[in-house]
């Protein structure tokens, strides 16, 4: 169960990342290096997930 807890934790991350990055790319004045930055981490986010899904697909 701690792993679908961790699933959960990690997708709304990942929602936050996603409206930061869509917040910052509102504003002309943003700094590209944040943008590359939410960018970075939300990829990074998805790609945990993605890993965690997976493993679990092939526990059962």
């Amino acid at each position: 169960m701690a792993l679908q807890s961790h699933l959960v934790e990690l997708e709304r991350k990942h929602k936050v990342l996603e409206s930061q990055l869509h917040e910052a790319l509102a504003h002309p004045s943003t700094d590209d290096l944040r943008i590359a930055e939410l960018k970075r981490r939300k990829l990074m986010v998805r790609d945990e997930i993605n890993r965690l899904k997976q493993s679990t697909t092939t526990l059962h």
